[in-house]
């Protein structure tokens, strides 16, 4: 066989918030930080231990990145499918840096929103209580929160009338 795989597929969360930015042709690329964590117990002490990987994600399709600014915030669980591709840069002292990104693409990349309105809405009746209790909470993640249900109602009310569309769906 003379051809080759690229292919990278995890299961994590979101670090932070997606972060967007132009590019100079116009463009629009979206970056994110997805933590993907093992856990097991330690044979001679027997305690739990816990290791986190993070993977730096670059989105270049501009559809799919403005669903991820839209609907992902930090802490959404995602399935991610893309490529490696490791870059070099120089740092300020003049030495070669490496970084090894996962890339998704036109055609080779896919992104999955793992959380469930379920889980979304247990997420928001534990933040209501955590702000009741004097916790701060992240605005935006409780404006996505809300946008995604009112979507997921519009959604569900086209379907029971028939008269859903593609464009009705938001991913």
């Amino acid at each position: 066989m003379s051809g080759s795989l690229n292919r990278v597929q995890l299961i994590g969360n979101l670090g932070r918030d997606p972060e967007a930015r132009n590019l100079g042709n116009g463009g629009r690329v979206v970056t994110l930080s997805v933590a993907t964590s093992e856990n097991w117990r330690d044979k001679t002490t027997g305690e739990r231990r816990e290791r986190t990987e993070w993977h730096k994600v670059i989105v270049w399709v501009e559809p799919l990145g403005q669903v991820i600014e839209k609907y992902c915030v930090e802490g959404s669980k995602v399935f991610v499918e893309g490529q490696l591709r490791t870059r070099s840069y120089e740092d300020p002292e003049g030495v070669t840096r490496y970084v090894t990104e996962i890339h998704l693409t036109p055609f080779n990349g896919t992104i999955t929103f793992l959380d469930s309105k379920r889980e979304d809405s247990e997420t928001s009746d534990a933040a209501a209580e955590g702000q009741s209790a004097g916790k701060r909470q992240n605005p935006r993640a409780t404006a996505a929160r809300e946008q995604g249900r009112k979507t997921q109602e519009t959604v569900g009310a086209g379907a029971a009338s028939g008269g859903l569309e593609d464009e009705d769906i938001p991913f």
